[in-house]
C-alpha cells in the first residue's frame, strides 16, 4: 500500500505534454473545448551553477584565508609575549637563587662575627694562626730540614702569591727607605 505523494493535478492519467502556443493571428485548435485552457508549461534549461561543493569551497577559501591570517597574527603576538614572559621568569628565578646564596653567605659571615665575641674562640685563633701561647706555657714549633714549619704555623697568603723577587717589603724597610730618600734630596737641574 504505497501512498501517492503526487499533487492532484499531476495524479491524472499520465505525463503531460507541453502545449504549443498559437502563433500570432491564428487560433489554437485543440481537441478540447475552447473554454478550457490548459496551463502553459515552458521548459527552460536550469541556470548554470557550480556544484555545491565547489561553490562552498570558493566561499570558504576567502573566509579561511582571513581566519588563517588572524590566527597567525595572534600566534605571533602571543609567541613574543610568551617568550618575554618566560625570559622574565628565568631572570626572576636566577635573581631569587642569587638572593638565597647571598643570604646564606651573610648568615655565615654573621656566624663568624658572633664567634669572635667568644673569648675562647679568640684564644684558639691566636694559638693556631699566630702561634701565641699563654703566660707560663712553652710553645714548640716543628720544622723540617729546610726550616719551614710542619703542620701549621703562620702562612701569609700575599707572600705566596707574589714571585720571590717581587715580594712586598716590610713596613720597616719602607720607612728606612723614605728616611734615606729624605737625607739625599734630588738635585735641581738647571738648563742654560
Amino acid at each position: 500500500m504505497a501512498r501517492d505523494t503526487r499533487s492532484p493535478s499531476s495524479a491524472s492519467t499520465g505525463p503531460r505534454r507541453p502545449s504549443r502556443r498559437p502563433r500570432a493571428g491564428t487560433r489554437a485548435s485543440s481537441p478540447v473545448s475552447p473554454d478550457v485552457t490548459e496551463p502553459l508549461v515552458v521548459e527552460t534549461a536550469p541556470p548554470r551553477r557550480l556544484p555545491p561543493l565547489r561553490r562552498l569551497g570558493a566561499q570558504m577559501t576567502g573566509r579561511a584565508l582571513v581566519v588563517v591570517v588572524v590566527v597567525v597574527m595572534l600566534a605571533l603576538s602571543y609567541a613574543s609575549s610568551l617568550r618575554i614572559y618566560l625570559d622574565q621568569q628565568h631572570e626572576l628565578a636566577v635573581a631569587e637563587q642569587e638572593v638565597r646564596e647571598r643570604s646564606a653567605q651573610i648568615n655565615d659571615l654573621e656566624d663568624q662575627l658572633a664567634r669572635w665575641d667568644d673569648p675562647a674562640y679568640v684564644k684558639a685563633q691566636a694559638r693556631d694562626r699566630l702561634g701565641w701561647v699563654m703566660p707560663g706555657e712553652i710553645g714548640y714549633r716543628v720544622v723540617d730540614e729546610e726550616g719551614k714549619p710542619i703542620g701549621g704555623g703562620v702562612v701569609i697568603d700575599a707572600e705566596q702569591q707574589l714571585p720571590a723577587d717581587e715580594q712586598e717589603s716590610v713596613w720597616s724597610d719602607r720607612l728606612w727607605g723614605s728616611i734615606r730618600a729624605a737625607d739625599a734630596p734630588a738635585r735641581k737641574v738647571t738648563t742654560r
